[in-house]
């Protein structure tokens, strides 16, 4: 491969062979070392990732810090990029990623932070006025690690680390279908209700009677689904059904282990 850059990619995957093929695609000429972690795929995803010249190592998955540690560990360079399977550097970004490096000295900073816009299905590009997360996802592992969290998916720097802002946004297919988001949003919940339980958190029960309403307006209006028109406000509610989850399954459980022990319960 000619012209890559110092710099290791990695993804973490499972069953993800509808959507990897262009995510490795977008950046497989960028760099020498491409890697993905898979945690037990059967639908062809390590057979697709090798067949685009992915380094394929299995790990079975213990939530979404430990699972991208591991990957950053896999790495060759000291230079990351980070993608999720689901998302798709467009040429632009490209270009902008390896204008970084031709720099004299390299990257500047020791790490970037890269807007993920979500596009949603039957759009072709990100709405321009859609929310936009902007994570640090290309970052010197020398100066900065993921968090160790099962849940919060997020890159810890070292303290006086520069961060720097790319100008260009990954493309974010997230919502294969609002059937397939209700049941990755479940299931993404059970996980959150284990962190809560990990640490040791007791959210009052009073909070149930008005996280879904308040995760719809943060949702629908704070991070402007209503500019997607129907589509984002069937959307939002599923963002909102799925953090009404996250609280009913830690009350649930509080009030069984109360049960258990003897007590009265959570009421």
């Amino acid at each position: 491969m000619t012209d890559t850059l110092p710099l290791s990619v990695f993804v973490i995957a499972k069953n993800e062979v509808d959507r990897l093929g262009d995510t490795l695609r977008a950046v497989r000429e960028l760099t020498d070392d491409l890697v993905v972690v898979d945690s037990g795929s059967t639908d062809g995803t390590i057979e697709l990732a090798r067949s685009l010249g992915a380094r394929v190592v299995h790990r079975d998955w213990e939530g979404y810090g430990p699972q991208k540690r591991f990957a950053e560990e896999q790495c060759r360079h000291d230079w990351l990029l980070n993608l999720d399977a689901d998302e798709v550097a467009p040429p632009e970004l490209v270009a902008e990623i390896r204008g970084l490096f031709r720099q004299p000295g390299g990257a500047a900073p020791d790490a970037f932070r890269i807007g993920i816009a979500e596009i949603f299905p039957g759009e072709g590009r990100p709405h321009p006025l859609a929310y936009t997360l902007w994570p640090v996802r290309l970052y010197r592992r020398s100066r900065g690690r993921y968090s160790a969290s099962p849940v919060h998916d997020r890159v810890e720097l070292e303290d006086g680390v520069s961060v720097g802002r790319l100008r260009h946004k990954l493309h974010h297919f997230s919502v294969r279908s609002l059937g397939d988001q209700l049941e990755k949003l479940n299931r993404y919940s059970n996980q959150q209700a284990d962190d809560l339980e990990a640490r040791g958190v007791q959210i009052p029960t009073w909070r149930l009677f008005f996280e879904f309403p308040a995760a719809f307006l943060k949702a629908y209006l704070g991070r402007r689904h209503f500019v997607r028109g129907t589509y984002g406000f069937l959307t939002a509610v599923n963002y909102a059904i799925s953090r009404h989850l996250r609280l009913a399954k830690h009350y649930e459980r509080r009030r069984i282990q109360g049960k258990g022990s003897g007590s009265r319960g959570v009421r």
